[in-house]
């Protein structure tokens, strides 16, 4: 049975500031994100994990550099980049922005996927990139992957992978090192148990009462 652990990255200081990062700031965890990855570890370490699947950016392969530097082959993979936000990466949100996100994002939800944020990437180029991931991982050797991604495009992958259309991931929700397991189902669809699992973390950071 094919199984894969997917996770968002840990927390950088672009997500702490309330920053856009997207794919085209490749910024690194700051002390909170590592220590994230850290728990992650802890929590999935006897786990015979068989591969690591990156992004191209270094968050998420910073995220679980413990699994790799462990002796876990490790690849990266662009098709698993974040969205791409155009003007908005590196800026922090203004009313402006924040509309235009709000009502494009909507948007996608009734089917206008071809909507940019910041003349960046549409829903549909995200998603036929992530769709080409996971045609691939199928015809894997490795049994049970651990998969490394960001919160937009993970909401993507992990829709298509439930074999639904690009135009419902918005139902999803998305945290720092948050986990959702799948295994491959017959008919070529994943069916997930774990939906954005925190339990690896602290209570008062789950909750946000410190």
């Amino acid at each position: 049975m094919k199984t894969v652990y997917i996770v968002r990255h840990g927390q950088t200081d672009y997500n702490l500031k309330g920053i856009v990062q997207g794919s085209g700031v490749d910024a690194s965890l700051n002390d909170t994100g590592r220590r994230q990855g850290q728990l992650l570890y802890e929590k999935y370490r006897d786990v015979p994990l068989e591969v690591v699947l990156t992004s191209a950016l270094k968050r998420t392969w910073e995220t679980v550099a413990p699994f790799i530097e462990s002796g876990i082959p490790h690849e990266k993979h662009a098709e698993i980049n974040e969205m791409s936000w155009g003007s908005h990466e590196g800026k922090k949100g203004t009313p402006e922005s924040i509309q235009e996100y709000r009502e494009i994002k909507d948007g996608w939800g009734y089917g206008r996927i071809d909507g940019r944020i910041g003349g960046g990437e549409s829903a549909r180029e995200m998603g036929e990139r992530l769709q080409t991931f996971i045609d691939h991982l199928p015809n894997r050797d490795e049994d049970l992957l651990l998969i490394c991604s960001h919160g937009r495009a993970m909401c993507g992958l992990v829709t298509l992978m439930m074999g639904r259309k690009i135009d419902r991931m918005n139902e999803l929700v998305h945290s720092n090192t948050g986990v959702w397991r799948g295994t491959l189902q017959t008919d070529g669809t994943w069916l997930f148990d774990l939906q954005n699992d925190r339990s690896h973390l602290p209570v008062e950071e789950i909750t946000g009462k410190w």
